[in-house]
Parts: C-alpha cells; sequence; structure tokens
C-alpha cells in the first residue's frame, strides 16, 4: 500500500491525531485504568475486524496510541520501491475508527500532548557503525534498515528511540543530536520554554 504526504493526511482531518517522525499519534484522557482497558479492548476489536493493529501504551490517566504501517511502499526518484514504516490508507481509515470509539466511550483527546523523541548521529560511514548501534539499541542486526531504505536504526518493540544518521566530513569526527518531535500548535510553547531554560537557537532554517 502506498505511504500518504503530507497533504493527504492532512485532507483526511483527523482532529484527534498528530502526524510526528513516521506515524500517526493520539492521547485520551482517562479516568482510571478500568476505564483504558475497555478502551483499549474495543480498539482491539475494531483493529481486528480491520486486519490492523495500533501500538498502545496506558499510563496514570492516559492510552497514547501510535498507527503506522510496516508495508508502505516509497518510491525514490528512480521509481524504485522501498518498503518503509510510514502512514498509509489503511492507517486513515482505523484512526477514524478509533476516534468514534473513544466517543462513545466519552473519552476527550489530547492532541497536544502526543511527542516522538528520536537519535541523529552525524557520522561518515553509517554503514560501518550501524550494526554495532542495531545490537546496543536493539539486540539485533534486523534492526538496521528496519522500515526505511537506509541504515536506520529501529527497534519494533519501540523500546529504544529511532537512531537516524547524518552525514559528516571524516574529519569532524561523530556527533549526537535529539529530534523531538510536537505538534505544531504547541513548538512554540516548547521552544519559549527551552529558551527560558537556557537554550539557545543555533539554526531556525525550516527543512
Amino acid at each position: 500500500m502506498d505511504m500518504l504526504g503530507g497533504g493527504a493526511i492532512r485532507e483526511a482531518k483527523l482532529t484527534d491525531w498528530r502526524k510526528l517522525s513516521q506515524g500517526l499519534h493520539a492521547r485520551y484522557r482517562v479516568a482510571d485504568f478500568g476505564t483504558g482497558a475497555h478502551f483499549v479492548a474495543a480498539v482491539g476489536d475494531a483493529s481486528d475486524a480491520l486486519g490492523h493493529h495500533p501500538r498502545v501504551a496506558m499510563g496514570p490517566g492516559y492510552v497514547d496510541l501510535k498507527l503506522s504501517s510496516d508495508d508502505a511502499i516509497y518510491r525514490d526518484d528512480e521509481g524504485t520501491e522501498h518498503v518503509v514504516e510510514w502512514v498509509t490508507a489503511q492507517d486513515i481509515d482505523l484512526a477514524r475508527r478509533i476516534t468514534e470509539i473513544a466517543a462513545e466511550h466519552g473519552l476527550a483527546a489530547d492532541p497536544g500532548a502526543v511527542s516522538v523523541v528520536e537519535l541523529g548521529l552525524d557520522t561518515a560511514d553509517s554503514a560501518a557503525i550501524a550494526p554495532f548501534w542495531a545490537a546496543l539499541l536493539a539486540g539485533s542486526a534486523d534492526a538496521q534498515g528496519r522500515g526505511t531504505p537506509s541504515d536506520e536504526v529501529r527497534d519494533d518493540s519501540g523500546r529504544s528511540p529511532n537512531l537516524w544518521f547524518g552525514e559528516a566530513p571524516p574529519e569532524h569526527g561523530q556527533r549526537f543530536h535529539v529530534e523531538v518531535y510536537v505538534p505544531a500548535e504547541v513548538a512554540g510553547d516548547r521552544l519559549a520554554a527551552v529558551l527560558a531554560a537556557g537554550g539557545t537557537i543555533v539554526d531556525d532554517t525550516l527543512a
């Protein structure tokens, strides 16, 4: 199934969900564990019916869900197809159904609360060091390149953040940086908090 671009995702008008990194993310507020468990069970039934399932995490007062497809098709500039992890039409369909289920359970979405943290490593030779990082972060060499045509490391269990590689000249060595994805509506407040805590803007160029 083809991956969807940003325009197609925005056109879906998924008010409860935000596209961050490779997936769709939602947070629903729940009064207690039992309420959350009943909601997750209903989501499970709907997911079984559609043959597609979200990743779910529960904590005090919330249920977090992530939707992505691990068999999305990406076509590069030469027309070569790659199987990647990304949002597809089946994620849109399930997101809409989950929104309906949340409404049926009287749950409110908190889309501004979702976030994703990933690691970036600038290096001259990602192919040479990726197996080490795959073994360290995920415990398996299969994590190298999973869901991407490049050397990135992704832990399928979600225990460790994704590790991306950027290019750097050999003389610059290796350099880590943290990538934080938040919804657009809270980005200004998050940045203000970072600056108030002593941060400095080095580059505000939009990618």
